[in-house]
């Protein structure tokens, strides 16, 4: 009786063990695909930040985007919560946001024009 009792603890634990070794139980991380369009005549610089609602900075980046090209930014962020992306130059700003619980895959695109700014996003892949 002692046996069976032992060797049944023995085998949970094993499992446990094995599961905090392997990171079961723990969720992905998320990702920003964020992409910089500068659809403009000058070049311009550009300053992206990505946060999460605990404070965390995920990227930090500044760029010097040329007229007619786009800059792709790729940034490994939390499993949960919400993440906030700032892409700013020398007088606009464009901010997009998303839910990192459902959300595991963020496609963003910034576009500038003259004086333009166009922002738009979607979740690109649903946990």
């Amino acid at each position: 009786m002692e046996r069976r009792r032992l060797l049944a603890v023995s085998t949970g634990s094993l499992a446990a063990a094995a599961a905090g070794c392997l990171g079961l139980g723990e969720a992905d991380p998320g990702r920003l695909d964020l992409t910089v369009r500068n659809d403009g005549d000058a070049p311009v610089d550009v300053e992206v930040v990505v946060e999460g609602d605990d404070g965390t900075t995920y990227a930090e980046e500044s760029d010097r985007v040329d007229a007619g090209v786009a800059r792709a930014f790729e940034v490994a962020v939390g499993a949960t919560g919400r993440h906030e992306v700032t892409v700013t130059g020398v007088d606009w700003e464009g901010r997009l946001a998303w839910d990192a619980d459902t959300c595991r895959l963020y496609d963003g695109r910034v576009t500038v024009d003259g004086e333009t700014v166009e922002v738009a996003g979607e979740c690109a892949d649903l946990r």
